[in-house]
């Protein structure tokens, strides 16, 4: 594949897409994919997600797994080795393990590793993130300088404005807006907890994932924007990003249509707000190479 020339060459803020997805579909592997969720049981891998961005003005983006294994961890940093289109890679480590710090140590390497994520959403006990095993192990991720994103319901939001608070020097992100009840046009408890945990200048958010949280037949944009206004309230422009989900978004929309949404809805902001969402917040908050991607070092 070609080299593009820096994409900070013209001294424009590249557009991220901060949250999208690779994998080689294996049913053992990939059992949270259910038979309503078919169109996923195939593989997704770099060269199809290039058309998508290409068309739709996406410079390049963040990988997050899906899987909770290093083995997937180091697939993303293969494909991420081999694709400038991929900024960076979201992984999975053990931060309950006793040698969470030699793990640590050894993934120090991958300069395109920017933090770590675990399912947490799917764990039986809505206070996971604050138990002390797995705090004990997000207090190591400031010595490699790490992120952490926080993919949760929000039924488990009181746990991360805890863990937040707890860590004030920890960069955190939250994926998909924490998930709120779009389908059933439910905002309280959600949008309380987001405007609480959103007073902790060192969590981000994610505007990613609203579709698949929506009617994924019968969805509109005017569904989403009262979940936006939350969030857009709440967390500003200065700590919100844009994030496809693909291709998880697939099953309830197109790559574009879900850029569309977002286009649609920050179409009254400033330039400088829109550059903000659509990349400059991700760049910064995953610490990318500043001159590459456009941004004032």
């Amino acid at each position: 594949m070609a080299t593009r020339p820096s994409m900070g060459q013209n001294h424009q803020p590249a557009t991220i897409d901060s949250h999208q997805h690779f994998w080689r579909y294996d049913a053992a592997g990939h059992g949270w994919i259910t038979d309503a969720m078919s169109a996923l049981k195939r593989d997704f891998l770099p060269e199809e997600l290039e058309s998508e961005t290409a068309a739709n003005g996406v410079d390049a983006s963040i990988a997050v797994q899906v899987d909770q294994t290093e083995k997937e961890t180091l697939f993303l940093l293969d494909l991420a080795e081999r694709s400038e289109r991929i900024a960076g890679v979201v992984g999975w480590i053990d931060l309950r393990s006793p040698i969470l710090a030699e793990r640590l140590q050894f993934f120090s390497r991958f300069k395109k590793l920017c933090g770590f994520r675990h399912i947490a959403q799917a764990e039986p006990d809505d206070d996971f993130l604050v138990g002390p095993e797995f705090a004990g192990g997000i207090a190591r991720l400031g010595e490699f300088g790490y992120t952490y994103d926080i993919l949760i319901y929000a039924r488990q939001l009181r746990a991360a404005i805890e863990l937040a608070a707890k860590f004030p020097e920890q960069r955190f992100v939250i994926d998909h807006m924490a998930k709120p009840e779009i389908k059933d046009g439910r905002r309280e408890p959600w949008a309380g907890y987001m405007r609480t945990l959103a007073q902790n200048s060192n969590v981000y958010c994610k505007i990613s994932g609203l579709v698949t949280e929506a009617d994924w037949q019968h969805w509109q944009p005017k569904d989403m924007e009262p979940y936006l206004d939350a969030v857009f309230e709440a967390f500003g422009p200065d700590r919100l990003m844009f994030g496809s989900d693909w291709p998880v978004c697939l099953l309830a929309a197109s790559y574009r249509q879900v850029k569309q949404v977002i286009e649609s809805y920050v179409q009254a902001h400033s330039r400088e707000n829109r550059d903000k969402i659509f990349g400059l917040n991700a760049i910064r908050f995953y610490g990318l190479k500043a001159d590459h991607y456009g941004l004032a070092a």
